[in-house]
C-alpha cells in the first residue's frame, strides 16, 4: 500500500512572480504562463502574469487567437517544449482557509480584508472539483485545458508569511493533472523577479562552460552515475520561459489595449525629446561629413589601384591598411548596427540583452578608440620636439652603439672565442656597409621627422589610436629593414651550412635520406665520394662557429624588434577586443550579467490532512466516491517548500577573458614551439602574433540624404523615438559594391 501511495506522489514547482505577492491581492484573477512537464510525476508551472476577470471577459471572443499569437512570438525552443496558455485561476482565502464562491462571505471579506471583488458577479457557481464556473468562452477554454493538458486552482492567504517584501504566497487548491484531480503533492513555490530588459535576467550558463566541455580529465564514477540519471525538470526551458514572461505580458497588453495615455505629457519630457532630436540631427550631420570624405577617399583609391605605387604601399603598410578598413567600416555601418532589426530579441530578455550588447559594442569601441587617440595626439602635439629628440637619440644610439660596435666586436675575438678572422671580416664588412648605406638614406628623412610626429598626432586625434599605432608598427618594420635583411641573409647561410653538415655526416655513416618515404636508407658510397665529403666537411665545420656567432647576434636584434612590434600589435588587438560597454554596465548594473542560479529557502513545512491548505476544498460539493478517494490521498504527508530565485553574477575578469581568448586564439603552445625551433634551426619565424581583429564588411554606397536620415533614426531609436519614413529599412537602401574593395584586398 505504501508503494502505491509513493507512486501516486507527485511533485509540482510553481514559479511565481515576486511583484504579485508584494502588493495587496485582488479577489479573483486568471493566470497566464506555461506548463512544462519532463516526466509523468513532475510539473513546472511558470506564471508569467495575471489578469483580472473583468479584463479577460472583454477578450472572450479572441482569447484563443491572442494566446496563439503570443505563442508564435516566443522563442522556437520554448515553442517546441510548451505553449503559452491560460494556466488557471486563483482566489482570495481567509485566515481559516475558507474560499469564497459566488457571493458567499462577500460582506465579511469587505470588512476583514478590504479585498476588491470586482468580477465576482461574473462567476456562475462552481464545479464539483472546486473550480469556479466561468462565463462564456473562458469556461470553454478551461474545459479544453482540463481535457487536453492541465488546469490549476490556487488560493492565497495574507496571514501566512510576511518576509522580504512578500505579503502573501500562492497555495495549491488542486490541479487537473492529465484528467486527474490532484490536491496533495510536494509543492515548491519559487518567487522570482520578473526579468526586465536593461535591469536583470536569469541564465544557467557559466562563464567558463565551454572550457568544462573541452577538459579531458578523467571524471569520478559518481559524476558519470549522476549524469546517467534522468533530470527531474528541464531548467533550461524553465529559465527561458521566465525570461520570456515580460515579452508575453507586453504582447498580451497590446491586444488588450493597455496603452499609455498621452494626454498629460510633462513639459520636461517634451523638452528632453526636443533636445534629443537636436542631438540626433547634429550627430547625423557630422557622420554624413565623414561619409562624404570616405567616399571621395575610396574613389581616389579606385583611380590609382592599378599602379605599382599602390601595390608597394599596400605591401609596406599592410597593418595600416587593415586598421583603416576597420575604422571605415565602423564609421559607415554604425547606424545600421545601432538599429534593432532582430525580431528574435523581442521574445526573451536574454536574447534582447545579447542583441543590445552586440549593437552597442561597435560604437563603444569606436568612442574609446577616438578618446584614447585624442589624449595621445594632444600629448604628442604639446611635446613634439622632445619626442622627436628622444627618438632621434635612440635611433643614433641603436645604430652606433649597438649595430656598428657589435659588428666590430664580432670581427675580433668576441668573448674569447677564436673565430675565423677572414670569414668574420667578410661578414662584418658586409654588415657595416649595409648599416652605413641605410643610415645615410635616413639622414635625409630625419629632417622631416618632426613633421611626421605632428601628422601622427593629428591622425590620432581624428581617427583614434589604433590607426597611428598600426602606422608606427609599419614604420618600425621599414626603419629596421637593414637589420631584418642582414638577419635573413645570415639565417640562409646558417641554415644551408647546417643542412650541408648533416648531409655529409650521413655520408660518413653510409646513410641517405629518402624524401619520398621520409626516412633514412642504407647506401654504399664510393671512395671518391668519401674523399670529397671529407674535404667539404672540415672547412664547413670549422666555419660554423663564426656563422653561428653572427647568426646569434642578428637573431637577438631581430627578435627584440619583433617583440616590440608584437607589443604594439597586442595593444591594438586589446583596444579592439575589450567590451567597454559591458565593463561600464557591469560596474553600474551587475545584475545584467548573470551566471548560474541559486535558491534561498525561506520556509519549509509538511502538510497533513488537517492542514489549512486543504481547508479550501469544499467536500460537500463532491460525490461520495470522490470524498473517499481524497481522504485516502490526504493521509499521505506532502511537503511545501518556499524559496526565492537568485542569480550569480559575472566578475569583470570573467566577462572580459572570453573576448581576449577569441582575439588571441591563434597564439598557442605550438606557435611558441615553432618559433623556438625556427630560431635554433635558422628557419623563418613569424614576425607577427596573428591576433584576430574585428571582421570587416563590404563598402557601403547610398545617397547622402538617405545616410543622414539613417543616422538620425538610429540615434532616435536609442531613446525609443521613431520617425517613420521611406529610409527606415536599411535592407532597402544598402548598396554593396559588386567589385572587390581596394581596402579589402589585403588577405
Amino acid at each position: 500500500m505504501n508503494e502505491v501511495k509513493k507512486k501516486m506522489r507527485r511533485k509540482c514547482r510553481i514559479w511565481w512572480p515576486k511583484q504579485l505577492s508584494s502588493t495587496q491581492p485582488s479577489f479573483y484573477n486568471l493566470l497566464f504562463g506555461w506548463f512544462i512537464s519532463c516526466s509523468s510525476d513532475s510539473l513546472d508551472i511558470i506564471v508569467a502574469f495575471t489578469s483580472n476577470h473583468e479584463s479577460s471577459s472583454n477578450l472572450q471572443s479572441c482569447l484563443q487567437e491572442i494566446l496563439h499569437s503570443i505563442n508564435c512570438n516566443m522563442h522556437v525552443s520554448l515553442q517546441d517544449k510548451s505553449k503559452f496558455s491560460l494556466l488557471g485561476q486563483y482566489r482570495a482565502c481567509l485566515g481559516n482557509g475558507q474560499v469564497f464562491y459566488n457571493r458567499v462571505g462577500e460582506d465579511h471579506l469587505r470588512k476583514s480584508h478590504g479585498y476588491s471583488i470586482d468580477g465576482v458577479s461574473e462567476c456562475h457557481g462552481q464545479w464539483s472539483c472546486g473550480c469556479l464556473k466561468l462565463d462564456g468562452l473562458l469556461d470553454q477554454c478551461r474545459q479544453t485545458s482540463i481535457e487536453s493538458d492541465y488546469w490549476i486552482e490556487l488560493a492565497h492567504d495574507s496571514l501566512h508569511l510576511h518576509a522580504r517584501g512578500i505579503h502573501w504566497i500562492p497555495k495549491l487548491h488542486h490541479i487537473h493533472w492529465k484528467r486527474e484531480i490532484v490536491s496533495q503533492c510536494d509543492v515548491h513555490v519559487i518567487f522570482y523577479e520578473t526579468p526586465t530588459c536593461g535591469l536583470h535576467h536569469f541564465s544557467l550558463r557559466f562563464w567558463n562552460s565551454s572550457e568544462h566541455m573541452k577538459t579531458s580529465l578523467k571524471k569520478p564514477q559518481w559524476v558519470d552515475e549522476l549524469q546517467q540519471k534522468q533530470p527531474l525538470n528541464d531548467l533550461d526551458i524553465v529559465i527561458l520561459a521566465i525570461n520570456s514572461a515580460t515579452a508575453a505580458k507586453i504582447f498580451f497588453e497590446r491586444h488588450v489595449g493597455f496603452n499609455r495615455s498621452c494626454a498629460n505629457i510633462p513639459i520636461i519630457w517634451m523638452f528632453c525629446t526636443f533636445i534629443w532630436h537636436l542631438l540626433a540631427m547634429l550627430i547625423a550631420s557630422l557622420s554624413t561629413l565623414f561619409y562624404i570624405f570616405l567616399q571621395f577617399f575610396h574613389s581616389f583609391l579606385n583611380f590609382g589601384s592599378q599602379s605599382w605605387v599602390y601595390f608597394a604601399s599596400e605591401k609596406a603598410f599592410s597593418n595600416t591598411w587593415i586598421n583603416i578598413q576597420i575604422r571605415c567600416c565602423q564609421i559607415l555601418y554604425w547606424p545600421i548596427f545601432l538599429q534593432d532589426n532582430d525580431l528574435r530579441s523581442q521574445s526573451s530578455v536574454e536574447c534582447a540583452e545579447r542583441v543590445a550588447f552586440h549593437r552597442h559594442s561597435m560604437w563603444s569601441s569606436l568612442v574609446v578608440d577616438v578618446l584614447l587617440g585624442d589624449l595621445i595626439g594632444l600629448a604628442l602635439l604639446f611635446h613634439t620636439e622632445s619626442v622627436c629628440l628622444r627618438v632621434s637619440n635612440f635611433a643614433r644610439d641603436f645604430t652606433n652603439e649597438l649595430l656598428r660596435s657589435g659588428c666590430v666586436w664580432l670581427m675580433g675575438v668576441p668573448a674569447g672565442f677564436k673565430l675565423n678572422i677572414e670569414f668574420a671580416g667578410v661578414l662584418g664588412m658586409i654588415s657595416l656597409n649595409t648599416i652605413q648605406i641605410w643610415s645615410t638614406l635616413w639622414m635625409f628623412v630625419g629632417s622631416l621627422f618632426i613633421y611626421f610626429i605632428k601628422g601622427l598626432a593629428i591622425l590620432a586625434i581624428l581617427s583614434g589610436v589604433t590607426i597611428p599605432a598600426a602606422l608606427v608598427l609599419d614604420l618600425i618594420g621599414i626603419a629596421t629593414l637593414h637589420v631584418s635583411t642582414l638577419y635573413w641573409l645570415i639565417s640562409i647561410l646558417y641554415t644551408q651550412q647546417l643542412h650541408a653538415l648533416a648531409a655529409l655526416w650521413r655520408l660518413f655513416r653510409g646513410q641517405k635520406w629518402n624524401p619520398l618515404r621520409q626516412r633514412l636508407d642504407s647506401f654504399v658510397y664510393s671512395v671518391k665520394q668519401h674523399v670529397v665529403g671529407s674535404l667539404l666537411f672540415t672547412p664547413l665545420l670549422l666555419l660554423l662557429p663564426t656563422t653561428s656567432v653572427f647568426y646569434i647576434f642578428f637573431t637577438i636584434l631581430n627578435t627584440a624588434i619583433s617583440l616590440g612590434c608584437m607589443f604594439i600589435e597586442i595593444i591594438i588587438s586589446v583596444i579592439h577586443a575589450t567590451p567597454y560597454i559591458k565593463i561600464v554596465l557591469r560596474l553600474i548594473k551587475p545584475r545584467r550579467f548573470p551566471s548560474g542560479i541559486w535558491f534561498e529557502i525561506i520556509d519549509c513545512h509538511n502538510n497533513s490532512s488537517d492542514s489549512p491548505w486543504n481547508a479550501c476544498i469544499d467536500k460537500n460539493s463532491l460525490r461520495f466516491e470522490e470524498v473517499l478517494q481524497r481522504e485516502d490521498i490526504n493521509r499521505t504527508i506532502s511537503s511545501v517548500l518556499i524559496s526565492i530565485l537568485h542569480s550569480n553574477y559575472l566578475s569583470i575578469g570573467q566577462m572580459v577573458l572570453p573576448h581576449y581568448r577569441k582575439a588571441f586564439s591563434g597564439v598557442s603552445g605550438s606557435y611558441f614551439a615553432a618559433s623556438v625551433f625556427g630560431l635554433l634551426s635558422g628557419n623563418k619565424i613569424a614576425s607577427t602574433l596573428r591576433a584576430a581583429l574585428p571582421s570587416t564588411v563590404p563598402w557601403l554606397f547610398i545617397p547622402y540624404k538617405e545616410y543622414w536620415c539613417l543616422c538620425r533614426n538610429s540615434v532616435l531609436a536609442c531613446r525609443g523615438v521613431h520617425q517613420p519614413n521611406k529610409f527606415d529599412n536599411p535592407i532597402q537602401i544598402i548598396s554593396i559594391q559588386p567589385e572587390r574593395s581596394n581596402l579589402n584586398s589585403k588577405k
